[in-house]
């Protein structure tokens, strides 16, 4: 991720908004009373978003690329969701709303759904769904696998909502657009994604053992190999070996390392149930692979000739850097500041003190520290020229989130700090 604003930066909200306009644009209502006319725009404008919501849920690299990236499109396809829901929360309050004005007894007659025909009892059971999927979706404590589980459910508030509005529509332009919309987003990221049909098939080769709970495989193709560039993630399903038993579900790992034969390197530290399984990981385990994804440390691979490089990495977040120091040496001053709790956490510590001392143009800067966070400004103060360089940090969201004041209080401009979170879910 990166805080400079790029046009593509405007994409995903752009689609969605668009959509959402282009719907409401077709059915807007003339000539009948404004809690019903507000109603309409409500449920017409709720609909499209949920449409656009489903399109920035789609994995797939191109589109994610045309659409500024996936962590942008995630992002924006959470507060879509969001959005969405609020409108149509107040599509039957404006109904409430304009049958008040005829009698009390109308409008609570709006809003029980026993009251009701079956058609209606779907716009209500979209809505608690979407409730129940929005509610699962925020819950950071929830396992992975039971928040994915319960994510589905505003899929299917989606069709119950769409479903509602057909029984009561029939097949309205603007409701067949929905429909397509819906159905090839879903479509695609059932089949193509969920299931791997649009998958790359790639083999473990070797499982090579780091230090702090940490391993790092490498995965070579069975087929034709993807091409990644340093500072880009996979999302990588494991399957069964001879004795280790696979998750089967997508992960999002950071590419340590390219292989000039297509193989790729993945570092994988124990954080979660399913990263933890993988670090009894062997070779000749199936894989599939979906991407590459995201645009971290592109910007350090090109440019001025003059833009000296800061680098800050913590814990794992040390695995993007790995892949830009291996695939040659830097082309222009580079200073890595690698923070961990402890030396014997510090997974390739010993490959990047011999880079250190072979490279003329790389510098390492090391930090152990058992506190929760380092001492930020003595470690930034030892860096020559900050404000000339460009600054990229990759590392736990606390990390983050205390370097970039420190950042912009030292003069480092806006357009020159780069980061990337580890917050993707």
């Amino acid at each position: 991720m990166t805080k400079r604003l790029s046009p593509r930066s405007f994409t995903a909200p752009s689609v969605a908004l668009i959509l959402v306009l282009t719907v409401v644009w077709m059915t807007f209502p003339e000539e009948i009373p404004f809690w019903r006319s507000l109603a309409i725009v409500t449920a017409w404008g709720g609909s499209g978003l949920l449409a656009a919501n489903l399109v920035l849920m789609v994995r797939e690299p191109h589109i994610a690329r045309q659409l500024g990236g996936l962590e942008s499109m995630y992002r924006w396809h959470h507060r879509s969701g969001m959005i969405a829901y609020l409108l149509l929360l107040c599509h039957p309050l404006a109904l409430a709303l304009n049958g008040w004005v005829e009698a009390p007894q109308l409008a609570w007659q709006t809003l029980v759904p026993w009251a009701q025909s079956w058609p209606l009892w779907l716009g209500w059971a979209a809505l608690v769904l979407l409730m129940f999927g929005l509610a699962a979706t925020f819950a950071v404590r929830l396992p992975y696998r039971r928040w994915r589980a319960f994510h589905f459910a505003l899929g299917l508030g989606v069709v119950l909502a769409l479903a509602h509005v057909y029984a009561l529509l029939g097949g309205a332009d603007t409701l067949v657009l929905l429909i397509v919309v819906t159905g090839v987003a879903l479509g695609w990221r059932l089949i193509a994604s969920d299931l791997g049909m649009a998958s790359h098939p790639y083999r473990v080769t070797q499982v090579v053992r780091q230090t702090g709970g940490m391993i790092e495989a490498l995965l070579s193709p069975c087929a034709a190999a993807i091409t990644v560039a340093p500072g880009q993630f996979v999302l990588v399903a494991f399957g069964d070996g001879k004795t280790y038993r696979g998750c089967g579900e997508y992960h999002p790992f950071t590419v340590s390392g390219i292989e000039a034969d297509g193989g790729l390197r993945i570092g994988i530290k124990a954080l979660g149930a399913c990263s933890q399984r993988l670090q009894s990981l062997e070779p000749e385990v199936l894989v599939r692979l979906q991407g590459p994804f995201g645009t971290f440390l592109s910007g350090s691979l090109s440019g001025s000739p003059f833009a000296q490089q800061l680098w800050i990495a913590g814990g794992v977040g040390i695995t993007p850097f790995m892949a830009a120091l291996r695939a040659h040496a830097c082309i222009w001053p580079t200073t890595l500041i690698y923070l961990f709790r402890k030396e014997a956490d510090a997974a390739f510590l010993d490959e990047l003190t011999a880079l250190a001392t072979t490279d003329p143009q790389f510098e390492l800067l090391t930090d152990a520290s058992d506190k929760e966070l380092p001492d930020f400004p003595e470690l930034l103060g030892k860096i020559g020229q900050i404000t000339a360089r460009e600054v990229y940090i990759c590392g736990p969201i606390p990390m983050v989130e205390a370097l970039l004041p420190l950042l912009r209080e030292m003069g480092v401009a806006e357009e020159s700090i780069h980061f990337e979170r580890f917050d993707f879910r």
